[in-house]
């Protein structure tokens, strides 16, 4: 039972250190920070929000993170090597999508994001 206590205890304190480094964004990128944390848990509920040096991560469990977002002059939403990638079918070379560069989320985006983070946690 305490075990379970304590898994729980740091599942909230990961969840609230990265909806603290959310709100530490300026606007618009904490909103849209927030809009992503949400988007990538609806896509991915099994996924758990936990920092990753010192972005917003998100990994399955306790397993290694697969996803995370940062902010520099634009949003920044990767994947680490540790996400299920695929090659693009008929592909004439061996390159896979990693990360995606965006300034704001319209419906369009968000549909995308929320592909990605499913086919990532494959």
């Amino acid at each position: 039972m305490a075990n379970t206590r304590k898994k729980t205890t740091k599942k909230i304190d990961n969840e609230a250190a990265v909806l603290e480094k959310v709100a530490a964004m300026p606007e618009p990128y904490r909103a849209m920070g927030e809009r992503l944390h949400e988007l990538i848990l609806q896509s991915a509920p099994e996924l758990q929000a936990r920092p990753w040096y010192g972005m917003p991560g998100y990994a399955n469990g306790s397993g290694p993170v697969l996803c995370f977002f940062r902010l520099d002059d634009y949003m920044t939403f990767g994947l680490t090597e540790k996400a299920s990638f695929e090659l693009e079918d008929g592909a004439p070379h061996q390159l896979m999508e990693c990360a995606w560069f965006f300034t704001s989320l319209d419906d369009a985006t968000e549909a995308e994001l929320a592909a990605i983070v499913r086919k990532a946690v494959r």
